[in-house]
This record gives C-alpha cells, structure tokens and sequence, in this order.
C-alpha cells in the first residue's frame, strides 16, 4: 500500500478487557500483555469468580509475580457482580486503590459466567452505590434468553437491559464491552458521555464467515460472536473515527487447544501475542493509522480518569508468521492468525 510509513512510535497503550486466567496459564500468558500494554482492565471470571475485593488483591499479587522481570505493568482489578454483591464491597473496592471496576455477565452468557446475574432488579443497590462512588460498570451485552438467535444476542441486549439501565442510572458509567454490531456503535456514539465500548482486534479484521471457512473453526468462536460485514465495517468506522469514548479492549481469552477442539469447546480468541500489531494492521487498511494513537492509548485513560502513560512504543512494518501453537502451562493453544502472516512488529 502507497504511504504507509515504515514505522509507527506511539505513547504506550492499555488494554481496556483482557483475560489471564490463573495458575499455569496466567504465567503463559502475563508475558504478552505486560510486553504490548502499560495496564489491563482484568476480566473476573475466574473458578471460583472474583467476587471480593480480598480476592481482587489476591488475584493481583498472581499476575504482577507472572509479569518478567524488568517489566512495567499494572493490572487494573475487577469484581464479578453477583445477585448478592453487597453495596458495601463496592466501597471497599474503591477504596483499595485497586478495583478499576465492576463487570456485569448476564447468567449464561460466556465463559464461566454461570455465577452472574440472573435478575437486575436484585442488583439495584450495588448500582447505585457504584454510581455513588464511580466505579463503572463493564458490560457483556448480551441477551440469553433461549428464544434470542445468537447473532442478535447484543442488539436485544441494547434494546431490552442497557438503554433501560442507563435511563435508572443517570449517575452511572458504563462500557459496552466488545461491541459487536453497528447498533451497539450508534448507542455509544450518539449517548452520553458517561458511556464508552472497547473494540477488540479481531472484531475489526473477522465476520462470522471465519467460523465456517472450509468447515468449523473453533479458534475463531468468541462470544460475542463476529458479526456482519456490515458490522464489521460499523466497527472499524468507530474505532478510527477519533471519537473519544471507542478504545481499545483486546477481550484476549486463550483456552487449551484440546479444549476448543473438543464436542462442546468453550469461546474465546487469544490475541495478546500480537494485539497491538493487529490493530495497526486493521488501521492501516482503513488508512487511518493517525488515529491509533488516541483509540488505543488516549481514549482508555480518559473516559476512566486516569492518567495517560508517558512511555513510548514502536511498531514497524515488517511481516511475521504466527506460530501454529503456543504453550499454555501444561497445554498448548492456538492463537489468532495461528501459522498465518501479520504485517507489524513490536520493536520498542
């Protein structure tokens, strides 16, 4: 492509939704984020689910003693809403310094989300005290009623729970993580300002058809799942736009291959061994490459009060091929691009 620099130097970026796991796994893991992100909102959803702000510390101390040697990396902490999450664990998550937020898994709608909320309603008071206090809420937005298709999971989640949610909260921010879907970005783009949405990489460069390419793949079932064309392209005019409240959320998520590639294999893309690269790769197709520095290292910080890093980052043009597999503690995965070619590298 004409005019495409050679390189690209950019303030250090964050990762606004990201998946670590625990054990051996998140010491596979760790090295990938800390590499390419100066902080990570860390998903909960742990077994059993971090539910507690002693849990959130706890789980903190894992992930920094996983974080290389000489690396600069800080985990930002989440709590698991539960139907019983009391008003008063969200104070003391924020007044431990530690818990960037609380995130909300409609029961059943992901990855170990069978402990989260069934009912709303019963989570009214933790809300408000949330608003109160300003710890946001993260939101995976999807609706899992059975009689809902799978492709219209977040549009009736929008049209069902969030828009009403943000009507009772008016004091409440909120992020529509990994939006999925052109209304997902017309909710975000024309609300208020207290609400935001991350955009994760392979959103921007996949459809649904990914799954299906020459039979089942998968390595790219995630959920939500990728959408249309027509999404997709909403999507990539989103996060290229400049506009303040779109940034960057990888929702990274390995699982052992044998896992995937099982009867009934669980959802998730692993896409922190080249997230930042993959992202330039989507905003260079878009020829927008301007603009990556404020999705992924302005817009984050700002909408969560926080300062922007000082480090910098480079990344040059220069292809790489994917590995097949990658460890796993005990197991291997395969990542995104698995064995295929990315265009940018990480250098500095």
């Amino acid at each position: 492509m004409t005019g495409v620099p050679a390189s690209v130097t950019l303030t250090r970026p964050d990762d606004w939704h990201v998946h670590l796991r625990d054990g051996s796994a998140l010491a596979a893991v760790v090295p990938d984020t800390a590499r390419r992100f100066a902080r990570a909102i860390v998903m909960p959803n742990l077994l059993p689910p971090v539910t507690t702000t002693a849990a959130a510390l706890a789980y903190r101390g894992r992930i920094l003693a996983a974080v290389p040697v000489g690396g600069a990396f800080e985990p930002l902490m989440t709590l698991y809403l539960t139907d019983a999450t009391p008003p008063a664990e969200v104070r003391r998550a924020r007044e431990s310094g530690v818990v960037a937020a609380i995130k909300l898994y409609p029961a059943g709608a992901t990855t170990h989300s069978d402990a989260g909320v069934t009912d709303l309603a019963r989570t009214y008071p933790t809300l408000e005290a949330m608003a109160e206090v300003g710890l946001p809420l993260l939101v995976h937005g999807e609706a899992t009623d059975p009689d809902v298709d799978v492709f219209d999971r977040e549009r009736v989640f929008i049209e069902r729970t969030l828009v009403p949610l943000l009507e009772r909260f008016r004091g409440l921010k909120v992020v529509l993580e990994h939006v999925t879907t052109r209304e997902g970005v017309a909710l975000v783009r024309d609300g208020p300002a207290r609400l935001a949405a991350t955009i994760t990489a392979h959103h921007l460069l996949i459809t649904r058809n990914a799954m299906f390419a020459g039979g089942i793949r998968p390595h790219h079932y995630c959920l939500p799942v990728c959408k249309r064309e027509e999404d997709r392209v909403a999507l990539l005019e989103a996060a290229t736009s400049g506009h303040p409240r779109f940034f960057l959320g990888t929702d990274s998520a390995p699982h052992a291959r044998r896992r995937k590639e099982s009867g009934c294999g669980p959802a998730g893309i692993y896409s922190a061994h080249a997230a930042l690269e993959l992202y330039a790769e989507a905003f260079e197709h878009a020829g927008a490459l301007d603009r990556l520095e404020g999705f992924a290292s302005f817009h984050g910080p700002d909408f969560y009060g926080l300062p922007r890093n000082r480090e910098r980052v480079t990344l040059v043009r220069e292809p790489w091929q994917v590995p097949e597999r990658m460890g796993l503690g005990e197991d291997e995965l395969v990542p995104f691009r698995a064995a295929e070619w990315v265009d940018w590298r990480l250098v500095a």
